[in-house]
Formats: C-alpha cells, sequence, structure tokens
C-alpha cells in the first residue's frame, strides 16, 4: 500500500512538472483552438500612377506658340502749345515744355495685344481694337524677332484685322475643323495678359453660337472658360491638338479679370473676314437701311400675328434699299431671298451675305396683311462703332 502510494505521488509530481513546463514554454498548447474566423475580402480602388501622355497638352502648347505673336502699337499724341508759355517771366516757373524733337508732339503711349500668324507669308489676324488708330505696330515673335507692321484692313462689325510683316521662315498656325467642335471639349487660349509674356491657359467650350452681346454688330462667339485676360486681344484659341479654332476677343468682366467667361471669334469666320481683307482691304457685305428689333408676344398680338417671329422694323433710313422698296416703321420682317427672318440677329445675317446692287424678294407683314415686294440690295457703309 504504502508503494502504491509513493508511485502515484512521483506520478502526479512528473505530470505537475510537466504542465508547468508546457504552460512556460508552450502557453498556446493549453488554451482551446478557436474555430477560424471568415475573411472579408474589400474592393480597393487600384492607385492610378502618373497620368498617361495623352493629358497633357504640352505637345499642343508647342505647335502653337510660335505663331502667336505679341503686338505693340503707338499713337502720335500731339498737344497745342499754350501761347502764354511763351512769355518769359511763365517759362521760368514752369520750365520749358514741347521743347526737344518736333516741339509739339507728347510722349507715345503705347498698347498691348495679341495677334496670330496664318500664313507664311507674314499675313497676321487680330483685333481691330488692338490696332485701330495706330501710328505704328510692331510686332515680337515668341523666337525673339521683331518688325514692323503694316495694315492690310480692318473690319470693325467683326472686330477682325490684318497686319502683315516682311520674315522669313514664319511659323503659320494650322486651322481646325470648326464644325466638328462639341461643348465640353478642351481648349488652350495663348496670349500676352497684362504684358507679362506669352502665356497659355487651359479650359473648356462652354457654349457655341453666342450672339446678342452686344459686343461686334455680327456675333457668332466660341464661349470658353479658359482665362482670357487683358493683352488676351487677337490671341490664339487652339484645341487640343494645337489648331486654330478661333481668336479671343472679349471676356465678361466688371473688374478687368477673367471671371470664367471669354468670347472668342470662329475660325471660320476669321478665314471669311480675313480673305477678304486680303483681297480686297475691306468686307462688301448687303445692306437694307432698317433699324430692327425682336418681337416679342405682346408686339405680335398687337400686330395680329400669331407666331413670334420676325424682325419689327422700327425704323427705315430715307432713300435707302428699304425705304424705295416701300417698307415703312411698324412692317413685321418675315423673309428676305427667301430665307425665313427668325430674329434680329439672323436678319443682319442674311442681309449682309447679299451682294450688293442685286434685286431679291422680301416678304413682310403690314395691318395684318402680308405683303411680297422685290428690294435692291445696297452695299453697308462703315459705321463709326466709338
Amino acid at each position: 500500500m504504502k508503494k502504491l502510494w509513493l508511485i502515484f505521488a512521483q506520478t502526479t509530481t512528473i505530470g505537475l512538472a510537466i504542465w508547468f513546463l508546457v504552460t512556460l514554454l508552450k502557453p498556446e498548447w493549453r488554451m482551446p483552438v478557436a474555430p477560424p474566423t471568415p475573411v472579408v475580402t474589400l474592393k480597393q480602388t487600384q492607385a492610378v500612377a502618373s497620368a498617361p501622355a495623352e493629358f497633357s497638352y504640352s505637345q499642343a502648347a508647342k505647335k502653337a506658340k510660335p505663331s502667336v505673336v505679341n503686338i505693340y502699337t503707338a499713337q502720335e499724341a500731339r498737344q497745342v502749345r499754350n501761347p502764354f508759355l511763351n512769355d518769359p517771366v511763365l517759362r521760368k516757373f514752369f520750365g520749358e515744355r514741347g521743347q526737344g524733337g518736333r516741339g509739339d508732339e507728347a510722349q507715345r503711349p503705347s498698347s498691348l495685344g495679341s495677334g496670330v500668324l496664318v500664313s507664311e507669308q507674314g499675313y497676321i489676324v487680330t483685333n481691330n481694337h488692338v490696332v485701330e488708330a495706330a501710328d505704328e505696330i510692331e510686332v515680337a515673335l515668341a523666337d525673339g524677332r521683331t518688325a514692323s507692321a503694316k495694315l492690310i484692313g480692318s473690319d470693325p462689325d467683326t472686330d477682325i484685322a490684318v497686319i502683315k510683316i516682311d520674315l522669313p521662315n514664319l511659323p503659320a498656325i494650322s486651322f481646325a475643323d470648326v464644325e466638328k467642335l462639341e461643348i465640353g471639349d478642351v481648349v488652350l487660349a495663348i496670349g500676352n495678359p497684362f504684358g507679362v509674356g506669352q502665356t497659355v491657359t487651359m479650359g473648356i467650350i462652354s457654349a457655341l453660337g453666342r450672339s446678342e452681346l452686344g459686343i461686334n454688330t455680327f456675333e457668332n462667339f466660341i464661349q470658353t472658360d479658359a482665362a482670357i485676360n487683358p493683352g488676351n486681344s487677337g490671341g490664339a484659341l487652339v484645341d487640343a491638338r494645337g489648331n486654330l479654332i478661333g481668336i479671343n476677343t472679349a471676356i465678361y468682366s466688371k473688374t478687368g479679370g477673367s471671371l470664367g467667361i471669354g468670347f472668342a471669334i470662329p475660325a471660320t469666320t476669321v478665314k471669311q473676314i480675313m480673305e477678304a481683307l486680303i483681297k480686297d482691304g475691306s468686307v462688301t457685305r448687303g445692306w437694307l437701311g432698317v433699324e430692327v428689333q425682336d418681337l416679342t408676344a405682346d408686339l405680335a398680338t398687337s400686330l395680329g400675328v400669331k407666331d413670334v417671329k420676325g424682325s419689327l422694323i422700327a425704323g427705315v433710313v430715307r432713300n435707302g434699299p428699304a425705304a424705295n422698296a416701300g417698307v415703312r416703321p411698324g412692317d413685321l420682317l418675315l423673309s428676305i431671298d427667301g430665307k425665313e427672318v427668325t430674329n434680329s440677329a439672323k436678319m443682319l445675317d442674311i442681309i449682309a451675305a447679299l451682294k450688293p446692287e442685286q434685286s431679291v424678294p422680301m416678304v413682310y407683314v403690314r395691318q395684318g396683311q402680308q405683303v411680297e415686294t422685290t428690294v435692291q440690295v445696297g452695299k453697308r457703309p462703315k459705321f463709326n462703332r466709338r
């Protein structure tokens, strides 16, 4: 019995010793095995590396920038010499004024704008308001060359002017197909804002065919949010391939800075006006000699017409083409040369496209009665926009 007790005590002591060693050295052996935890797979957004090359517009800028020039103009400002300054006593106090050079010539203030080389022969398209009334025009190219330019012709009605320089190896820009433009297309505006030097800004086409803004007589603007600031006038608006789609002309701003609404003349209009100016030095348009206003619902009711279409004749130039055809104020113009007149802007475009001295049919409403007649188109005179 004593022997059995001794064996039991020794076995228990050895078991406790083994349990102590296992607990000390391998504690995980004595813990229950937990059931496996289910793995939840989360869909991670794949990290995008650097943007691919097509998202950079450096090639478009590199292609177009050499064709965009800076235009410096100067206008002689003359002042009349006050006869009192001939008095030696007054000259003692006020000094010698008007002396030096030609005596009656004041300093020559300079203005700054941009232009676009459109041919290797040196023709440059810019805005009329950049070069109008300038006595001298200087052009600075992107490669550092400078040259004096001469005015070939200007068209205030579209605010387009063409000047020419004589230099070799000129980088002319390529024209884009404006008919394929869509709202949302990426565009670059290139010019010399505030005189800081050639600058490229990026944006999109915000709208097409903007008109009735009161900027030009004939309007069909491309609207963009690419930053266009003072000094960008006459610069290039190009597509993502560096091809010309328009000439930057104006911004909508109360402060003079860019607010994300800029306007450019489409390249189709630019090409049409440019070719006419190079060929003839001016643009010839049709003219009827009428002042019109858009038709409203109230005016339509008072005139006895159902559709709010057409242009109301508000005034007629005496002895003008319309007056000779019997048109009077109060008539409602419906069509010219078989083309429907929907509003005043449309009427101007239709008439401007007509050739002077040709006779075309005209339809208008007078006192509720439709009248058909023929009018001989005149030549649109030049108007002072100032």
